[in-house]
């Protein structure tokens, strides 16, 4: 899972890091919510860990601008030293996924983790059919109906989808592709995911004539737009 740390006490920082990293996990760390988020822009992360003090913008001020401004979906695990139960209860309501008291437990830390994984794979939607337009995603058949009618697609094309699904309007680079669908450790090139989005373009025909555009932005990757920003 690629990850980004929000954490500004520079030897907590590297140790959660170096934790995440020796998991097989890759982490970019950030020291203030202001470079988290020119850093975090446009770059598909499968989890954000938020430190809640934190010099300038709070964590929970991150959280607020995350879910409420640019509607990432993102999870989100919070890390403080605060364990007032009104504390947590706020990260929670304001959208946090999970919530970690300092001095947080690493094996703890590493399983939650893995949870969270598992719960927000490609393939683990939030229920088990959600609709986008004329496209019902099916995530217990894994299949995806346009219309109602089935469309043929290999495991790979139906987990590229999801990720594009779930991600409308964001950009998705190969690298991060790569990752959820294929696995970190995938022995395949990029080109491979050329050829399977232009597969799956052309099979769901997300084409600007139907409202929908899988486009590729040059030097970034792809992103999946609709006219009518159809939303689940």
């Amino acid at each position: 899972m690629k990850i980004a740390l929000l954490e500004d006490e520079p030897y907590q920082a590297r140790l959660i890091q170096t934790l995440l990293e020796m998991s097989g996990h890759q982490c970019d760390h950030f020291a203030s919510g202001e470079v988290f988020f020119d850093g975090v822009d446009g770059v598909s992360y499968g989890l954000f860990i938020l430190d809640w003090e934190l010099p300038g913008m709070s964590g929970i001020e991150v959280l607020q601008r995350i879910r409420e401004e640019f509607h990432w979906k993102t999870p989100v695990l919070f890390t403080t030293s605060r364990d007032d139960k009104d504390d947590i209860v706020t990260a929670l309501e304001l959208g946090a996924d999970d919530y970690m008291v300092k001095p947080v437990d690493h094996k703890e830390m590493l399983a939650r983790i893995s949870a969270m994984a598992r719960r927000y794979s490609p393939s683990a939607v939030d229920t088990p059919q959600m609709t986008f337009g004329e496209y019902l995603v099916d995530s217990r058949e894994r299949k995806i109906l346009k219309n109602g009618v089935a469309i043929e697609l290999t495991a790979k094309e139906f987990d590229l989808a999801v990720c594009f699904f779930k991600d409308i309007g964001h950009i998705l680079t190969r690298e991060s592709l790569l990752e959820r669908v294929w696995g970190i450790n995938a022995d395949i090139t990029t080109r491979t995911i050329d050829t399977h989005v232009s597969r799956l373009r052309k099979k769901l025909g997300l084409i600007p004539e139907s409202g929908w555009q899988l486009a590729s932005i040059y030097h970034h990757g792809y992103r999946l737009t609709h006219a009518s920003e159809a939303t689940c």
